[in-house]
């Protein structure tokens, strides 16, 4: 069984690398089989929150909205690949994920971190893991860490270098935690409808 897993990217810079590893994520996950999909928050472009999802009567809010809304819901896992902006994350991201709370509720979620520096984004990782979880996602314990970006994968994708290599080699487990984790929350839906 192919699994729906989404993609979510969050810098709006116009020299962006990091748009690099999430296309790579997407289709490393691709290659593996999943029926994986890029959510790129610059070009989905929300308005700063000011009224999420389900604050809107039903079948009023935007059609970008509903249509975001259906694939989270229709997703058995996500991936949020994340920049670390001083020492935190990155706003274009954080601000999408803000626009919903129920319909992340019970799928397995991983992250994929990466700076321009040495750190590889681990701060922006530690920082997500905690607002993912109170977002109702279980949050994988695998993670990514890229560093130096812009010279880890060259502009098509290709892995360069020992960040690459790195990258190349870590992959698979982290695939493989991820898939673990959609096949137990899937199995666990089947088995009991969740409380809440």
């Amino acid at each position: 069984m192919s699994n729906r897993i989404l993609a979510f990217y969050g810098s709006y810079r116009s020299d962006r690398m990091g748009i690099r590893l999430a296309e790579y994520v997407v289709e490393r996950l691709r290659h593996r089989g999943d029926d994986a999909e890029l959510i790129d928050a610059k070009s989905i472009n929300l308005p700063i929150l000011d009224r999420m999802y389900k604050e809107y009567p039903k079948g009023q809010a935007p059609e970008v909205l509903e249509t975001l809304a259906r694939k989270i819901r229709e997703a058995d896992g996500f991936v949020f690949v994340t920049g670390e902006y001083n020492w935190g994350v990155q706003p274009g991201l954080k601000n999408l994920t803000d626009h919903f709370l129920e319909e992340w509720f019970w799928p397995p979620a991983a992250i994929v971190s990466y700076s321009a520096g040495r750190l590889s984004g681990a701060r922006a990782a530690t920082a997500w893991h905690g607002t993912l979880s109170e977002m109702g996602m279980v949050v994988i314990s695998s993670t990514i860490g890229v560093g130096f970006i812009g010279q880890a994968l060259a502009p098509e994708g290709a892995p360069l270098g020992e960040n690459g290599q790195a990258l190349e080699q870590a992959f698979p487990r982290f695939a493989a935690d991820l898939t673990w984790w959609m096949a137990a929350a899937r199995a666990q839906r089947h088995r009991k409808a969740p409380p809440y």
